[in-house]
């Protein structure tokens, strides 16, 4: 058994490439996964127990590592006999060093998108979902009122905030060049290309998609996220066409690519 992950952007193709890869028989691809918060809760009970505190160190080390690499092949060999997963959590590129202590060398795929697309389509969510309260809209306290407050808010808080912050830190940290980067828009545009990179990065032999008819092989419960969870794939690929501009105006957008000039020039979004 192989173990890959996907680690992407928020509203950036993470669940479109769990759905393409989910065409090759081989491969078992989650949806949203919660193998992540199991090891949390795994290392927060070997940190804190007395039990583990009053034996050796580096041996409980060994101890707790190998402890989570059984229960991570454990947890995919109960529900699948495919020989390889690709598990998606947003958390993984930032613990790349603890799963790196897991499992030698693994293998994390992160999709990112031009941060001003990203807003736009978070500002789409919120404006087709009128007929629903927002926690992030505070009429009172003039709070989330327009475009431009809902845009800061999301560049500062969960899940796009915290996004960009973990891609800073890992390129900060110098692991970056571990991680595959794939732009959206490059999917979308040269989807062989890019699944060809992906594959030569695996370490596994190609296998030929099927980009005009891609089925929804996961499935999540959106209604769990709130009016920003949208995990419904289109089954076509599309080229990609920026409508940034439209939705946020010209003066936010500029804003955006002002503010995160680092996203901006270490992805290489020109335009």
């Amino acid at each position: 058994m192989k173990i890959y992950y996907n680690s992407s952007m928020p509203r950036a193709g993470s669940t479109l490439l769990q759905n393409i890869l989910g065409q090759n028989p081989d491969f078992y691809v989650t949806q949203t996964s919660g193998l992540l918060e199991l090891i949390f809760a795994a290392r927060g009970n070997y940190t804190n127990s007395p039990e583990f505190k009053a034996q050796d160190s580096e041996e409980m080390k060994k101890a707790f590592m190998g402890f989570c690499k059984g229960g991570m092949e454990g947890y995919f060999k109960a529900i699948t006999k495919k020989p390889v997963i690709v598990d998606k959590s947003r958390g993984w590129g930032i613990h790349y060093p603890l799963l790196a202590e897991i499992f030698p060398k693994p293998k994390v795929i992160c999709i990112v998108r031009d941060l001003r697309d990203v807003i736009a389509s978070m500002e789409k969510n919120f404006r087709k979902n009128q007929h629903m309260t927002d926690s992030i809209v505070n009429h009172a306290e003039m709070r989330g009122t327009s475009v431009g407050k809902r845009t800061d808010i999301w560049l500062n808080t969960q899940p796009i905030g915290l996004a960009l912050e973990r891609i800073a830190e890992i390129i900060n940290q110098g692991y970056a060049d571990k991680i595959l980067f794939i732009k959206y828009e490059n999917l979308l545009n040269h989807p062989q290309d890019v699944m060809k990179r992906v594959y030569a990065y695996m370490g596994l032999p190609y296998y030929e998609h099927d980009f005009e008819n891609i089925p929804q092989i996961t499935k999540e419960d959106d209604s769990v996220y709130g009016i920003y969870g949208d995990h419904t794939i289109q089954t076509k690929l599309a080229k990609h066409k920026h409508n940034y501009n439209e939705v946020l105006g010209e003066q936010i957008s500029n804003f955006i690519k002002e503010r995160y000039k680092w996203y901006f020039d270490f992805f290489e979004y020109k335009d």
